[in-house]
């Protein structure tokens, strides 16, 4: 990295103690899912928190807009709800002149972090609506395409334990998502904590720590990260291990219907490098690697039937993988 990049990377550093200061007076705990939220912004993808309710997954978001100084639109899906209902729709007026024109009337999606609450209570067809907003940072309407702002983030909640009323996401769309953060209940003393602020005065507002620009040039820097050869060629092999076939260990072609694809092992790296500034790294290192391999990788394992009655979970396939290929 060159001199600016290297300060930029450390200003980068000094903000994000700030940020983590100003979320640590709204959240308390969580300290891995909001690295990780933290990684998605910054690699550009895009993020599903699976927790059950009550574990403040929608404050985590609209806290995170608020210190980075985004605009925030929360969609709450449901299963009524349509296509158009988040992209928007054109209305039909009338000018002065008695002229009439279409004027395209913006959705919720039009906005910086976007949080889906419940994305798996629509339909397919409505959670398809956010494939090209994900994918393209756009949405066609009417035969017109619209640019989305940038930085554009999609958070989706997800709650892994109600099955009546809702539907599971396509591979497809789970596939456009970098990470699949798990958020987990509280220690004991975090619990503690959390009643004994929450039922006081109100939560303070989290300072300002960065605007969108600067989020945008940090994305840039991402990329610019320097990727060692051979932690690439690991990274690889551990994605390309994940399907079954010729490179896959037996465990692998036991219980895995369809392994994880080449998006994967991009959002992999993008992630890493993320992950490396995030921590003070100024290259990728095989530390990154295996801290993300499980959020990357979980939710596009497709287990058979064996792997369902066997109580074999994506996190265990990937805990094997990684001991055989990164050590």
């Amino acid at each position: 990295m060159t001199e600016d990049e290297v300060a930029q990377a450390r200003a980068l550093r000094a903000a994000l103690g700030k940020f983590e200061s100003a979320v640590g007076e709204v959240i308390v705990g969580q300290r891995e899912v909001i690295f990780e939220v933290l990684v998605g912004l910054l690699a550009g993808g895009h993020c599903i928190l699976t927790g059950v309710p009550g574990l403040a997954k929608t404050l985590l978001v609209s806290t995170l807009a608020r210190a980075l100084e985004l605009s925030f639109a929360r969609i709450q899906f449901t299963p009524d709800l349509m296509p158009s209902d988040i992209t928007g729709t054109e209305i039909l007026e009338e000018d002065s002149d008695r002229r009439r024109y279409f004027r395209f009337l913006p959705g919720p999606v039009f906005a910086q972090v976007i949080l889906a609450d419940e994305i798996n209570r629509t339909p397919p067809k409505t959670q398809a609506a956010l494939l090209q907003a994900m994918q393209e940072g756009q949405v066609t309407v009417g035969g017109t395409t619209h640019e989305l702002p940038r930085p554009f983030y999609v958070l989706a909640t997800r709650n892994p334990i109600e099955q009546e009323g809702t539907y599971p996401l396509p591979e497809a769309q789970l596939d456009r998502f970098m990470l699949n953060s798990l958020v987990p209940y509280p220690s004991a003393e975090e619990e503690e904590e959390i009643v004994a602020t929450t039922t006081a005065a109100p939560l303070p507002e989290p300072e300002p720590v960065m605007a969108a620009q600067e989020v945008l040039a940090y994305q840039e820097l991402v990329r610019r990260v320097p990727l060692p050869a051979d932690v690439l060629a690991r990274a690889t092999a551990l994605v390309r291990r994940s399907r079954p076939g010729a490179d896959a260990p037996p465990y692998v072609a036991q219980w895995v219907k369809w392994g994880a694809g080449p998006r994967a092992a991009q959002h992999l790296i993008l992630a890493a490098k993320a992950a490396a500034l995030l921590s003070g790294d100024f290259a990728v290192t095989l530390d990154e690697i295996e801290r993300l391999v499980k959020p990357v990788l979980r939710h596009r394992l497709v287990l058979n039937f064996v792997a369902e009655a066997e109580g074999v979970t994506p996190d265990d396939i990937l805990e094997r993988l990684l001991a055989d290929t990164l050590t």
